[in-house]
């Protein structure tokens, strides 16, 4: 499970969203790393404490339905599963952009349909299949951001001499190169980086033991993404300026122009292919689960409650691949920019989900109280840290209104909800079913 989680948060947000970060906030972008995963480690520690308490499926889905009520589990699920499909999208239509590094002259919507079709089987198989596939795609990025991370401590710390060291932080405009507002907003490119953590909550229903995976999955997952995430981007930016590391491809690949090993640029081509690969098949397993918990209330059509005799939700797998349409439409009218919007598209549905689980926390622990629950693993610092995380997540969904990169965000979360809602009260209320999750 700690597998599945890194499978889904070490994507594209890390070897290409970072050049974005970057170039909003310079070096202090490491500051923005850390405080997106002090936001992960709250969302984590309220989504492990109700998981080990009471293991489902559709997670977090189903606890806003029982803690805050319907309406509010009915919009939590559709704005994760809204982000899901749009960060799926985010993964294969970096996959084209990535494969035009080898065969520039192909359509790269050509690559988004292969790939997307290849994880699509995948997903229609068993979960035995996809928890193989996704446990060695995570072991291959894993391996290669560990060789990556030795790699420029080599050259960060072996000679400073040569150009690399941390005085590289105070190169062009300084270490807060945009100043404050600018570390505040690249934490939003955190955010989307690490979003998928929350699949381990997901998983859980269907692991032999949940309890234990759940705790073991928290302990282990939040310091890797951590460390991974700072670490990398602190040794990133001591190696090449600001100015370098925004004016090329992912700033992965301009670290290791640096290094002069044969073919590295290749090798690390095809690292990013198989990272965006296993978070889009992270997300795309999360997606058809969630889409199942929706149907399972009677919020979603009865086609993607069916499954197959694998146990596979094949109709839900269908449904949710809908973000690989609108990824190949964006790649093929926005050839450089489907990228970026995709990421925009996703954002709303992650931070307006990471804000309903903590609200959902909340209130867990509140009845909890009243019911005089024993409770096997708990969030320190309640109630603090669950308002904390939500205020800041809050402000992080407003600050969207005022960068550029993100001006979709908004412009699409607001109707969605508003769509959703209107659903939700004129077709949904009148059938009245009887949620069975």
């Amino acid at each position: 499970m700690a597998m599945i989680a890194l499978g889904s948060a070490i994507g594209t947000g890390l070897f290409a969203g970072s050049k974005l970060a970057i170039a909003m906030a310079g070096p202090s972008v490491i500051f923005s790393y850390v405080l997106g995963g002090v936001i992960a480690l709250l969302v984590m520690g309220a989504l492990a404490e109700m998981t080990v308490k009471q293991p489902v499926a559709g997670s977090f889905g189903v606890y806003a339905e029982r803690y805050l009520g319907r309406y509010a589990g009915y919009l939590t699920k559709y704005m994760y599963w809204s982000a899901l499909i749009f960060a799926v999208g985010t993964e294969v239509s970096a996959i084209g952009e990535y494969m035009q590094f080898w065969f520039p002259e192909v359509p790269g919507v050509l690559w988004v349909l292969l790939f997307s079709a290849a994880l699509l089987a995948v997903n229609f198989s068993s979960v035995k299949v996809f928890g193989t596939t996704e446990y060695w795609f995570s072991a291959i990025k894993v391996f290669a951001v560990i060789a990556f991370i030795v790699i420029a401590a080599w050259l960060v710390f072996h000679d400073p001499a040569d150009g690399f060291g941390f005085a590289n932080y105070s190169v062009d405009s300084g270490f807060f190169a945009s100043g404050l507002s600018g570390t505040w907003s690249a934490v939003i490119v955190a955010i989307f980086s690490y979003m998928g953590i929350e699949a381990i909550s997901i998983a859980a229903a269907e692991a032999r033991n949940p309890q234990l995976a759940v705790r073991k999955a928290f302990k282990v997952s939040f310091l890797r993404l951590l460390l991974f995430y700072v670490l990398t981007m602190a040794l990133i930016l001591a190696i090449a300026p600001t100015s370098e590391l925004i004016s090329g491809g992912s700033p992965f690949v301009t670290v290791m122009d640096q290094v002069g090993i044969p073919f590295a640029s290749s090798v690390l081509n095809f690292v990013l292919i198989i990272a965006a690969l296993s978070a889009m098949n992270a997300q795309l397993y999360a997606a058809t689960r969630m889409l199942h918990s929706l149907a399972d209330a009677g919020h979603a059509p009865k086609l993607a409650h069916r499954t197959s005799r694998n146990g596979s939700p094949v109709h839900a797998v269908w449904m949710s691949g809908g973000g690989i349409a609108v990824a190949a439409i964006a790649v093929a009218v926005l050839p450089e920019g489907g990228f970026g919007l995709m990421m925009s598209l996703a954002t709303f549905g992650a931070l307006a989900t990471w804000f309903m689980i903590l609200l959902t926390h909340v209130s867990f622990r509140r009845q909890a109280a009243r019911e005089r629950s024993p409770l096997e693993f708990k969030l320190p610092g309640y109630p603090a840290a669950s308002i904390l995380g939500a205020a800041l997540l809050g402000g992080l969904l407003l600050t969207t209104l005022f960068v550029e990169e993100f001006k979709f965000t908004l412009v699409f979360g607001l109707p969605f909800v508003v769509v959703m809602s209107l659903l939700y009260w004129l077709v949904f209320v009148r059938r009245q079913p009887v949620a069975r999750s």
